[in-house]
């Protein structure tokens, strides 16, 4: 709840402008706040609108999950939640529509900010009042979310019964569902649906919660849910009983919840599956339990044994059921008033007879050559897998053989490739081979007869003509280099890689060539000394603390009232 203000008013401060003075004109400043208020007011009427499209209108759904969801969620609360926030937006538009007319009559700054908290205080008071609706409808929505999408018209396999009578084993078989089966009553607690093919048609199985045999108003919200899937399902209904009595439930009890139910059942395809057949069959109960199912059968249901350990008859259940749904759906349709408008569509038409001539219906005569050859059981025509299993990997699949040419002998033919709207096969020397072999046989006679063989010696000479050649090269390069250099405006420029030469160093050099260097050593030396005492100076200076303003003024002049009393 919370969350919904914050992300409410955190937008109307990053969607709107945030900049006002006090000094603007009256009317930017009324704009400026009214902007805030009907920007707040329009973003919780959007939020709010959305809740209300989203959720189903349990008037306009189909009946199944109308009655489902009041089984769940209690229609009169769900429509009270829906109306409590759809009069919280109906006095979120009031609010705003209010406080905005008097934002008109704001005369000052502080007057129209003033109006716009009260406005957004109080849209923000209506929301934080919806708390509960919508924590409410937030666990509809979670819940709605994890229900099976059941699709009331379509093609339905129904499973109803006792608890623990083998229901969830059963859908497991036929479908890809996977139901959790556990050897206790009440595993399946909702409505779990799977999927399955028939007849390149899909289907869908639905398996209800097991339901307990006592009054309707004692029923409990799992058991509710299986007798609206009853009710409004248009689907072939599969009582699940079991023979053997593992579930805890006799037959007899198992009988009268059939009984009990029976009413649910009519206009739908019914079969009695008699499940568990592995442990007990029905040749092993009494006369009596015999004469019962005998009884369904003389009515008309279909008494089937299955067994979901052993799968026995599970198929057979599934093939029954689907037979039977499809045929009563063509039934139903064929009853309704659809089928009438369709046949009001359709035309016969009959040709009126010319005269009392018989005209037998005519046949070609290849198609009668045709069908002695049928009937003949004449050899079949090879296919290219038959060919290819006999010849196995001498196998070459070859299609032109069945073309259709004015000239057989074309039919191996090269297909022209064509490029740009050229023949390639035009630019293609049809000697090029020939000519090639010439050319290789020329090489091989020229080899033998030792013209390409070369002195060794020869080729140094070759060699080091060419490496003087190169090396006259570089040392011209390197002239033009050097006259480049001198021809520089700047003057000689010292490499960027110049190294530092010692000053031990240089004197020798200089004097190896005949230069005294020590009135300019010496010359320079007085120069670093008194750059060392300048800078040792400065430092001192800059080190003392500096004198008093009093001590200044006295050592300089006299203070101005001695002065101007002398």
């Amino acid at each position: 709840m919370q969350d919904f203000v914050d992300l409410t008013l955190s937008k109307t401060q990053r969607k709107t402008p945030t900049v006002i003075h006090k000094n603007y004109q009256i009317n930017r400043i009324r704009h400026f706040y009214m902007r805030k208020v009907k920007f707040t007011q329009q973003n919780y009427h959007d939020r709010l609108s959305q809740i209300l499209t989203d959720f189903p209108k349990l008037d306009d759904v189909h009946p199944f999950y109308a009655d489902l969801m009041n089984v769940l969620y209690d229609k009169d609360h769900y429509k009270l939640a829906l109306g409590q926030i759809n009069i919280a937006k109906n006095l979120i538009d009031n609010v705003a529509k209010d406080y905005v007319r008097l934002m008109k009559y704001g005369d000052s700054l502080y007057r129209c900010k003033q109006l716009k908290r009260a406005a957004l205080g109080r849209m923000c008071t209506i929301i934080k009042r919806q708390k509960q609706s919508l924590e409410y409808l937030e666990q509809v929505r979670q819940h709605l979310s994890r229900l099976p999408s059941i699709d009331p018209n379509t093609r339905t396999l129904l499973l109803c019964g006792y608890p623990n009578v083998g229901k969830s084993s059963f859908i497991n078989k036929v479908t890809r569902a996977d139901v959790e089966v556990q050897p206790y009553a009440f595993t399946t607690k909702s409505l779990f649906v799977g999927h399955m093919d028939y007849k390149y048609l899909r289907w869908q199985v639905v398996d209800t919660p097991g339901i307990l045999d006592h009054p309707l108003e004692e029923r409990n919200t799992i058991e509710m849910q299986a007798i609206t899937a009853l009710a409004h399902l248009r689907a072939a209904i599969l009582y699940v009983m079991d023979i053997s009595e593992q579930c805890g439930h006799t037959i007899e009890e198992q009988l009268e919840l059939f009984n009990n139910i029976r009413p649910l059942f009519a206009n739908k395809p019914l079969i009695i599956i008699l499940n568990k057949c592995d442990v007990k069959r029905v040749s092993e109960l009494g006369e009596e339990q015999q004469k019962i199912f005998k009884d369904f059968e003389n009515e008309g249901l279909s008494v089937m044994e299955t067994s979901t350990l052993t799968e026995e008859g599970v198929i057979q259940v599934k093939t029954e059921a689907c037979d039977r749904l499809l045929a009563h759906r063509v039934e139903t349709k064929m009853k309704g008033n659809k089928v009438n408008d369709v046949l009001n569509r359709l035309h016969l038409a009959v040709p009126t007879k010319r005269d009392d001539k018989v005209r037998p219906p005519f046949i070609p005569e290849g198609v009668t050559i045709r069908k002695k050859r049928m009937d003949t059981d004449a050899p079949k025509k090879k296919s290219e897998r038959d060919i290819e299993l006999e010849m196995g990997d001498d196998y070459v699949l070859d299609l032109q053989k069945y073309w259709d040419l004015m000239n057989p002998s074309e039919k191996h033919d090269k297909i022209p490739e064509i490029w740009q709207g050229h023949n390639i096969a035009d630019y293609i020397d049809p000697d090029i081979m020939k000519k090639l072999e010439e050319l290789e046989k020329e090489e091989e006679l020229k080899e033998a007869a030792g013209e390409y063989d070369s002195d060794v010696e020869s080729e140094d000479e070759e060699m080091a003509e060419i490496r003087q050649l190169a090396q006259q090269i570089r040392e011209k390069k390197k002239l033009k280099i050097l006259e480049s250099k001198e021809k520089d405006t700047q003057g000689p420029r010292l490499p960027r890689t110049a190294k530092k030469v010692q000053q031990k160093t240089l004197e020798k050099e200089m004097n190896a060539l005949g230069l005294d260097l020590s009135p300019v050593l010496q010359t320079h030396y007085a120069a670093q000394a008194r750059s060392r005492s300048l800078q040792r100076k400065r430092k001192r200076e800059e080190s003392e603390p500096p004198t008093t303003v009093a001590h200044s003024r006295s050592s300089s002049k006299p203070p101005r009232d001695q002065s101007g009393n002398s």
